[in-house]
């Protein structure tokens, strides 16, 4: 069915064959400029599912682009949310709005998130971005239609390395017992995803065959030849009584040939150069409006900045990262000490790592990179957490440590039962990385920013959990979570490259918490401030405590720095790098000695300041001592789409916010100390 009135019932728009396979080229086009103006991305997955995007809006779909939300229109699921610009260029093709607009994918403030969200963008169904969920949400559409009586078709569009998801073999019992014949599934049958080739990851075919098994019509086709594509459409349409999936053999990076059969650009965007180059290779050279596209990207992201900056506290000079000559700081990836730490103890024979696609990103494949003896300890599972931790938990019980990872929303959130029911309520020894923790993700967006994961993973008894503060202390937990310890740990990491504050010097005791304190200006920031222990520290008489952990802990240095430098304020620094257990007695230790109390988390607050304030509140020690408490975290939000220091200043986890509102507790002190006298 073509793009429709709804309204008259008149078709607005038919395309032929050949006008739909010029569409698909152009998409491709605008794909490359969009993916270049952003920065990051998918390359290689919305290029190989372009032409199905095409013949989809634009031949198959029936769709209203003047009335979006209009209730006979067919419902088109991307489950494979990351191929977010194949859908947001669909949508812009078909009219729901100007295909241009999609060139601020990706930056802050912008409609086209990096994965879909369908508050934001009329057009979107349902908001994805994990991987394996969307086909029970097109069978939940489809189920809601039927008993609604309504004729439309739900599509879902899948990758086939998706197929790895055990929830998508769950979707396909369900739609095939329920015989949902206005279901159809699109597989981008592409074969490759992070880690390399499917067949070499995790095989999953044959697909075929096991689709018919749950009763659905298996129609396949090339996913690229434009009159193939139209007749699986139509199809898959006809087919009456059961669900049909369309398995579409298509090649990653279709047609621009340095990015055709490369895993390396499932999550990787062109250059500038490469772009052009690109869209000369697709025959558009001059036919694209590149330089108005990049020019407004350029407009929006200069406005984005203008208004971040508006909302940021000021004070005497500007104190940012590496802004002035003195204080200058190294940074690097969190992950990264991670990776080290796997990369120079695997030799114990008794570590296993367990790989769940995105290996390379947190540094997990470190582990055996430049030492292949050790591919015989790499189980690879694929797009597959939960059984990952199930895995996990049998090997721990055959005596080896085991190690998994993935984003911290997927390795806490999704695998919330199985770390609780297999890992610690039977006290397993199993070590998960809860990795790209908090806001400074950046432009993968909230689908992909872990912000509740410390209030999952803490709440579970027998969990140990660090969080620590850069890459050293990173390699420092990770190595004493392998080896000073048995049972349940977590570790919870950045992505973005943080400051390094921390050196092979510096006091790192498991369950202990470290203090810091600025001593002065230094040429190297880290050289600024002096870590003692905790428990070995003696009050200097400060007017402020910052308890903060993970990347928080620079920030809460920083802050620091100001309120000196401007304020003339002592503030005593609390690393609490170990966030269960808790240092109970450096929290009461700082809260006993200042009187105030700032939490600092890059997650929804609580994670770390309701840990804090429940040891002040329930400590005898304080019974008689008036403490006042704030916190810096993100307010009950869910995280957007931008850079990663424009998150981190959106969110307000920055050192100002920090020392702004530090500057409020204390003027209430002070207030509070007046009133009483």
């Amino acid at each position: 069915m073509p793009l429709v009135n709804s309204q008259t019932g008149k078709i607005r728009t038919t395309y032929t064959v050949s006008q739909l396979e010029e569409a698909a080229r152009m998409m491709r086009g605008y794909d490359l400029i969009c993916l270049a103006a952003a920065g990051s991305g998918h390359s290689g997955g919305t290029l190989s599912v372009m032409d199905l995007t095409a013949a989809l809006y634009l031949y198959a779909a029936q769709l209203d682009p003047e009335v979006p939300a209009w209730e006979g229109r067919d419902r088109i699921v991307w489950s494979a949310g990351h191929k977010a610009p194949s859908l947001y260029l669909g949508l812009g093709m078909a009219g729901f709005f100007d295909v241009k607009d999609v060139v601020t994918l990706r930056k802050f403030g912008s409609l086209f998130q990096g994965h879909p969200h369908w508050l934001k963008l009329p057009g979107v169904e349902v908001s994805t971005g994990s991987l394996g969920q969307g086909l029970s949400i097109a069978v939940g559409m489809a189920l809601g239609l039927k008993m609604k009586k309504l004729n439309s078709k739900v599509y879902c569009i899948m990758g086939d390395g998706e197929q790895q998801e055990g929830q998508i073999w769950e979707a396909a019992m369900e739609a095939g017992h329920y015989k949902l014949n206005n279901l159809i599934g699109i597989i981008d049958k592409n074969r490759l995803q992070i880690d390399g080739w499917v067949k070499d990851v995790m095989d999953v075919d044959p697909l075929a065959e096991k689709y018919r098994s749950f009763g659905w019509e298996v129609i396949e086709t090339d996913g690229h030849t434009m009159d193939q594509i139209v007749k699986a459409y139509d199809r898959a349409q006809a087919v009456k009584g059961k669900p049909v999936v369309i398995l579409a053999e298509t090649v990653k990076g279709k047609g621009v040939d340095f990015m055709e059969n490369v895993a390396g650009w499932h999550g990787k965007t062109p250059s500038m150069e490469e772009m052009y180059e690109g869209v000369e290779q697709l025959g558009l050279k001059g036919q694209l409006p590149v330089d108005e596209m990049l020019l407004s990207a350029k407009s929006h992201q200069k406005k984005a900045e203008a208004e971040l900056e508006k909302k940021m506290p000021k004070f005497k000079r500007n104190y940012w990262w590496n802004t002035d000559e003195l204080m200058k700081v190294e940074m690097q990836p969190t992950r990264k000490g991670f990776g080290n730490a796997l990369k120079e103890h695997g030799g114990d024979e008794r570590i296993v790592c367990l790989g769940l696609d995105i290996s390379g990103s947190i540094t997990i494949s470190d582990f055996y990179d430049k030492h292949p003896e050790r591919k015989d300890r790499w189980v690879s599972v694929g797009i597959a957490e939960q059984s990952a931790v199930c895995v996990a938990a049998g090997l721990a019980r055959e005596g080896k440590i085991p190690v998994l990872g993935s984003y911290g929303t997927f390795a806490a959130g999704r695998c919330l039962d199985q770390i609780r029911t297999t890992v610690c309520y039977g006290e397993l020894n199993v070590l998960i990385a809860g990795a790209h923790g908090g806001v400074s993700v950046g432009p993968d967006g909230a689908t992909h920013q872990a912000l509740e994961d410390i209030f999952q993973v803490c709440g579970l008894p027998n969990m140990k959990v660090s969080v620590p503060c850069d890459t050293t202390e990173t390699k420092k937990a990770t190595e004493y979570f392998l080896f000073g310890m048995q049972g349940p740990k977590f570790i919870r990491f950045a992505r973005e490259a943080t400051p390094i504050v921390t050196t092979e010097k510096t006091p790192f005791t498991f369950g202990k918490a470290n203090v810091i304190r600025f001593r002065g200006e230094q040429p190297r920031f880290v050289d600024a401030f002096e870590t003692i222990l905790a428990s070995e520290y003696s009050s200097e008489e400060e007017q402020l405590a910052i308890i903060a952990c993970g990347p928080m802990v620079p920030e809460a240095m920083r802050a620091a720095y100001i309120l000196k430098k401007d304020f003339d304020l002592e503030t005593r620094i609390v690393n609490m790098y170990t966030l269960k257990p808790l240092d109970e007695k450096a929290v009461t230790d700082a809260a006993a000695a200042t009187g105030v109390v700032l939490t600092a988390e890059e997650h929804q607050i609580g994670g770390l300041a309701d840990r804090v304030c429940r040891i002040i509140t329930e400590s005898p020690f304080l019974y008689q001592v008036p403490v006042i408490t704030g916190s810096i975290g993100v307010k009950d939000r869910f995280g957007e789409s931008g850079a990663p220091w424009e998150l981190v200043k959106e969110f307000e986890v920055s050192a100002e916010h920090i020392a702004h509102k530090a500057l409020e507790l204390i003027t209430i002190k002070k207030r509070s100390v007046a009133m009483k006298y």
